[in-house]
């Protein structure tokens, strides 16, 4: 069974750090293309980073520079670095797998990825 779990969510202050861990079981990430997307309260659900089964990653603007999609294909593990945090940040974040045709694929839309984990909760207040 195809299952992933988020872990390192919690409270945060604004400029402060955080690591979020997305751990597969009953597959294996690096034959897959990995998004991380957030939904923040009363908002719409919104791609954060995606990194392809070639490696190959892709931000969103609101995050490009802040944020940091990576892969530990030893652990099985697709970490999420997000740095300088800022209260417009707070959400519940998503990692989510599918495997496109093409290694160097991968995109901002949730609806695109078909395997799901539970979410694991950020808020950047002070």
């Amino acid at each position: 069974q195809l299952q992933l779990v988020e872990s390192g969510g919690g409270l945060v202050q604004p400029g402060g750090s955080l690591r979020l861990s997305c751990a597969a079981s009953g597959f294996t990430l690096e034959e897959y293309a990995i998004i991380w997307f957030r939904q923040g309260p009363g908002k719409e659900r919104e791609g954060v980073s995606c990194i392809t089964r070639a490696g190959f990653t892709l931000d969103a603007d609101s995050v490009t520079g802040r944020f940091a999609i990576s892969r530990d294909n030893a652990k099985n593990v697709v970490y999420l670095q997000m740095d300088n945090l800022k209260p417009e940040d707070t959400a519940v974040y998503y990692c989510a797998a599918t495997q496109f045709q093409v290694a160097w694929a991968c995109t901002l839309a949730p609806d695109d990825y078909k395997h799901w984990g539970q979410g694991t909760q950020v808020t950047v207040s002070s």
